[in-house]
């Protein structure tokens, strides 16, 4: 767990650190739509088709509450992909649907530009 948490805050502070322009959108679009809006969904307001069948229930990532964890929080994406703070839900949640995703070799700069994506989308609505 030690070892996780040393990368999440490595790239956490690489995000916090590297310039927007560098960011690539079209790649973090690209893996959002992969492998985030089945749940999430394009909207980023938990209306993806398996949005209501986890447990929890996929938050809106829209909302005046998440926008302030994003805030005080700027790495809280990424971390909640490499960290998974749900323990299995993720890969639970697909399985018991039937849901395949292929694996996928997360690089910093795709972490990055997932990031940069989903905030660019989150705080587009405010």
């Amino acid at each position: 767990m030690l070892k996780s948490s040393l990368i999440a805050l490595l790239i956490i502070l690489s995000l916090t650190h590297t310039s927007l322009s560098s960011a690539d959108n079209a790649n973090g679009k690209t893996i959002y739509l992969q492998r985030c809006s089945m749940c999430h969904g394009v909207d980023l307001k938990a209306t993806g088709p398996l949005s209501k069948k986890s447990n929890p229930p996929t938050p809106d990532l829209t909302t005046s509450a998440f926008r302030k964890r994003l805030n005080d929080y700027p790495g809280v994406i990424v971390s909640s992909v490499v960290l998974r703070p749900n323990g299995d839900l993720i890969p639970r949640t697909l399985q018991e649907n039937g849901v395949k995703l292929a694996p996928f070799s997360w690089r910093v700069n795709d972490l990055r530009d997932l990031n940069q994506y989903m905030v660019d989308m989150i705080l587009k609505r405010t």
